[in-house]
């Protein structure tokens, strides 16, 4: 099989979905004849208040002329954004098959910053996923919402991480009082990080990641041990090192995060959510409550052994075969 994947976010972005394509690329390679589009070759302007995301200034004939060369059976667009538009456009003229994937909760995250109803993003979202042969997310939960929003095709795609980051290695020496509580993730309003920071906790909160709500965060949390964005291995040796995983989004399709962690051996603490739910598999693997502060508290007498078992459960190749399953039925 011939696979074409298409994606608007890449490095130098540092986020789950590009970490998911990275991996994912990596473990289909050994599998298929793949291609991936990206916005490396092009360049790139900032995202209006989020400039860590930038947007490739392609055109539709190079996209088309690109997508003629790799010849796919099928093609696979990962974001809703410029290079997946144009490469939809091309698919729906030229009849090549494809599938899209629900990554964001682009609505909610979008009312967070402008004035804009949910509903109207939903109606230009419902147009641009309607054309696929597969709309995948990554949760049943998250799929029944699309239908009852009047998706069609939607199909779910079970989630991976790369576990040799996680799983084994050193422990970062942090000399800071314990219990160490550890965020690791975009730093954005939508990752609801004040319900995490704001927590009466005894020991430390340390932060990891970058993002436009980092110096107001600073500012507003000074005790807090902001580390920026790591990668590995130092970024599993941080896992490895605390005590409690926080993770307060609301808004997270699912969350890599919370099995990256888990396949450290650390406890989460989190809001009782679809991904979460998913990742857990009603294992007790860490706390999910409406309360953080309980869930935080709690977290500290969970099993790490158990943490690390469930972790080990969320390995990309298992997530790759299922991707190239759904792949194959996509094509006529």
């Amino acid at each position: 099989m011939r696979l074409l994947i298409v994606t608007d976010a890449w490095r130098p972005q540092v986020n789950g979905v590009v970490r998911t394509y990275e991996w994912l690329a990596t473990a289909l390679a050994k599998r298929i004849t793949l291609k991936m589009l990206t916005p490396e070759p092009f360049r790139r302007v900032p995202l209006p208040t989020y400039p860590e995301i930038e947007i490739a200034l392609a055109s539709p004939g190079y996209v088309s002329d690109f997508i003629k060369s790799a010849g796919p059976d099928v093609v696979h667009i990962g974001t809703e954004g410029p290079l997946g538009f144009m490469t939809r456009q091309h698919c729906q003229r030229n009849g090549i098959p494809f599938t899209t994937c629900y990554h964001t909760r682009y609505p909610e995250y979008i009312a967070r910053r402008f004035p804009i109803p949910t509903r109207w993003t939903y109606a230009l979202l419902r147009k641009f996923h309607g054309a696929s042969a597969r709309t995948l997310v990554a949760t049943s939960e998250l799929a029944e919402e699309l239908r009852l929003q009047g998706f069609s095709g939607v199909t779910i795609w079970r989630r991976g991480i790369d576990l040799t980051h996680f799983v084994d290695g050193p422990v970062e020496a942090l000399d800071l009082p314990r219990p160490i509580f550890l965020y690791v993730g975009r730093l954005a309003v939508e990752k609801n990080i004040d319900d995490f920071l704001k927590l009466d906790l005894p020991g430390s909160k340390v932060v990891v990641g970058g993002g436009p709500e980092r110096e107001r965060l600073q500012r507003a949390y000074p005790q807090t041990i902001f580390l920026g964005t790591q990668e590995n291995p130092k970024l599993g040796a941080l896992y490895r090192a605390a005590d409690v995983f926080v993770f307060p989004s609301k808004t997270d399709t699912y969350g890599l995060v919370i099995a990256e962690a888990l396949a450290a051996g650390t406890p989460v603490a989190c809001y009782p959510t679809s991904g979460a739910r998913e990742i857990f598999g009603g294992e007790a693997c860490g706390v999910m409550s409406d309360s953080l502060q309980h869930a935080a508290m709690a977290a500290l007498g969970v099993s790490r052994n158990i943490c690390r078992q469930v972790g080990a459960r969320h390995a990309m190749e298992a997530s790759a075969e299922s991707f190239l399953g759904i792949m194959r039925g996509a094509i006529p």
